[in-house]
């Protein structure tokens, strides 16, 4: 996407080299969204490498606009981007709510920070402090986790890329080139702001086309009853096949305090990737319990789950009915009968006013891009959006 991506620093090299960063070619950064656009390949590697050198390049802009960025501050800033997707585990999001449970990537990513941190002489001190928004300049914080920052930006073009949703499309290189910094804050130049109207409809266009696309959302609840089911049968004695560390996270609920208690827990889940997860999965097809193999089985056959879109929530009797429905059909059990018939709802916001993005004019003056939008409704951008659903059996996986 970017033709050759230089590593500014010796320590970048010493982290894409070690294992836990390794780790991450084995991850997918769009979990089962290959079910729906086939191409949904790319990586969690390429995405962290690509935010780095965004990041670079902000960093220039910025120097170039007469912004004081020490040699120090750039490698920290490169490392904490860097690092930043690093506690990712497979099929994220699905694996979050089902294995570990009171802990999310961003947590993990801290502690392989603090981990990496010990392994190479405090090199990574800076790059915490940043990574937490504990540093001086906070603009270095917002071009790593902000409204308008260097992970977006390099996801939502890479996202497209890969499922060729072109509406996700977005003009990187201006938005970078009229990056700014006043008050220690980031800002946009004036001239930037329909790259911004832009880049706000495409993020919005790209969760509904894409991340919350509502077959992705069937596949990812899929995968997550089936993890949740496993863990389960494994916790009441179950003996399921599984690696070392996927057994582990079965048996036992960890949660963020047990990482801190337990050092030997990270190195652990370091060794979970997407194989762990499918090749347990084509063996759990074959199992005992009924609820467990027919899951696997739809996994694998892309059997998902039908899904309904509703604007309101589903209604307790409609969902009685389908719940005896397939109770009878599929000979459930009432603990059984929640992984194959439930409700929920999907939530998204395209732009977050309370944390904002803001435009600098020439006279020096600031404003919201909701203000100053000629023709955007940013109204409609900043409004959570809330859809219900209702997932169960499709008449051809029964």
């Amino acid at each position: 996407m970017y033709g050759f991506i230089t590593l500014p620093f010796d320590v970048i090299f010493d982290i894409i080299e070690h294992p836990y960063f390794q780790r991450l070619r084995r991850i997918r950064q769009l979990g089962l969204t290959s079910m729906v656009y086939p191409g949904a390949y790319n990586t969690r590697f390429h995405h962290a490498i690509g935010a780095m050198h965004l990041a670079m390049q902000a960093v220039d802009v910025l120097r170039e606009k007469g912004h004081g960025i020490s040699e120090a501050e750039r490698e920290g800033l490169a490392i904490a981007i860097l690092l930043h997707d690093i506690g990712h585990g497979p099929f994220s999001h699905a694996l979050e709510h089902s294995i570990v449970t009171n802990v999310n990537h961003e947590d993990l990513s801290l502690f392989f920070m603090h981990r990496l941190n010990q392994e190479m002489d405090g090199s990574l001190e800076l790059a915490i402090r940043i990574f937490r928004n504990q540093y001086e300049k906070p603009f270095l914080h917002q071009l790593i986790s902000s409204q308008l920052d260097v992970d977006r930006l390099d996801y939502l073009n890479r996202d497209s890329f890969y499922t060729g949703v072109q509406e996700g499309v977005i003009g990187v290189d201006r938005i970078i080139k009229l990056l700014n910094v006043v008050d220690g804050k980031l800002v946009v130049d004036q001239k930037g702001i329909y790259s911004i109207e832009k880049f706000l409809v495409a993020r919005r266009i790209m969760y509904w086309q894409v991340y919350l696309h509502k077959t992705v959302i069937s596949a990812e609840f899929l995968l997550m009853n089936v993890l949740t089911r496993a863990k389960s049968l494994a916790q009441h004695g179950h003996s399921l096949f599984a690696s070392p560390p996927l057994r582990k996270f079965l048996v036992h609920n960890y949660d963020a305090s047990s990482f801190e208690r337990d050092s030997s827990l990270l190195d652990l889940f370091a060794e979970l990737d997407d194989y762990d997860i499918l090749g347990a999965i084509k063996v759990w097809r074959h199992e005992k319990d009924p609820a467990l193999r027919l899951l696997c089985s739809w996994v694998l056959n892309r059997d998902l789950y039908k899904i309904e879109l509703h604007n309101q929530p589903i209604d307790k009797q409609e969902l009685q009915v389908l719940k005896e429905t397939y109770k009878k059909k599929l000979n459930l059990g009432n603990d059984e009968l929640k992984y194959f018939v439930f409700a929920g709802h999907l939530d998204n916001i395209a732009y977050d006013p309370q944390k904002g993005i803001s435009i600098l004019y020439k006279d020096g003056s600031l404003k919201d891009i909701g203000e100053a939008s000629d023709h955007l409704n940013i109204t409609s951008l900043s409004t959570p959006v809330r859809k219900y659903f209702v997932c169960y059996p499709k008449k051809s996986a029964i």
